[in-house]
């Protein structure tokens, strides 16, 4: 007789905060949407301490803000967090792309090449869901950083993945889908052809547009 497999349970706070998330990934709540307690314990049947509790826990991931007296809504990146969240995220990314490169000589892993295919495949669709493009775009930037073979380099970048996803989200008025597409794939070539170096300006490309339509808020 054959071992039982264990399942893996989810808790009622777990699928609460996936579901929170899934509809700010997806884009149906904005930065800045107001999260009520009381709106989320009735669309959801649960309680309101679950509610309480995959809120946290989706402030811990940085998608959520929890202000006292205010309560919780969709977390914005301000100039200030946009420009904190860049400079530590291009350190790992450069040093992955770094590493990456080194061990495997001079060439991207496949991995890499397959998720920039991917995204071009999920841009190339009529007007797919941006939370889609979302997910394909940040592939991308996984597989490279996984790419590296650094355990740490890896899960230092997992821990920004909640705002990573809030600052591509913030892309969306401002990157077509083909400039989506066609900057990564340039962004692959160039690393091949001139080094780690090219990322940089992939990313400060990213960054300007989300800081210049801030300021012209």
């Amino acid at each position: 007789m054959s071992a039982r497999e264990q399942l893996v349970r989810i808790s009622t706070v777990d699928a609460l905060a996936a579901a929170i998330r899934s509809r700010i990934f997806d884009g149906d709540l904005a930065p800045g949407d107001r999260l009520p307690e009381r709106e989320l314990t009735e669309r959801y049947g649960v309680a309101r301490h679950s509610v309480r509790a995959a809120l946290r826990a989706l402030a811990a991931e940085g998608l959520v803000a929890i202000e006292p007296n205010r309560g919780a809504s969709v977390a914005r990146l301000d100039a200030a967090g946009v420009r904190s969240l860049f400079e530590l995220r291009t350190a790992l990314e450069l040093e992955a792309a770094h590493l990456a490169l080194e061990r495997n000589g001079g060439r991207l892993p496949d991995s890499v090449h397959e998720a920039v295919r991917r995204l071009r495949e999920v841009c190339s669709k009529p007007g797919p869901p941006w939370g889609e493009v979302a997910r394909a775009h940040d592939d991308v930037h996984v597989a490279l950083v996984r790419g590296s073979g650094s355990d740490r380099i890896q899960r230092a970048y997992d821990s920004l993945a909640g705002e990573m996803r809030l600052f591509v989200m913030a892309l969306r008025p401002h990157w077509s889908l083909e400039r989506m597409a066609a900057q990564h794939e340039e962004l692959v070539e160039q690393l091949e052809s001139q080094g780690p170096e090219a990322l940089r300006d992939h990313l400060r490309a990213g960054r300007e547009s989300v800081l210049d339509a801030q300021d012209r808020w």
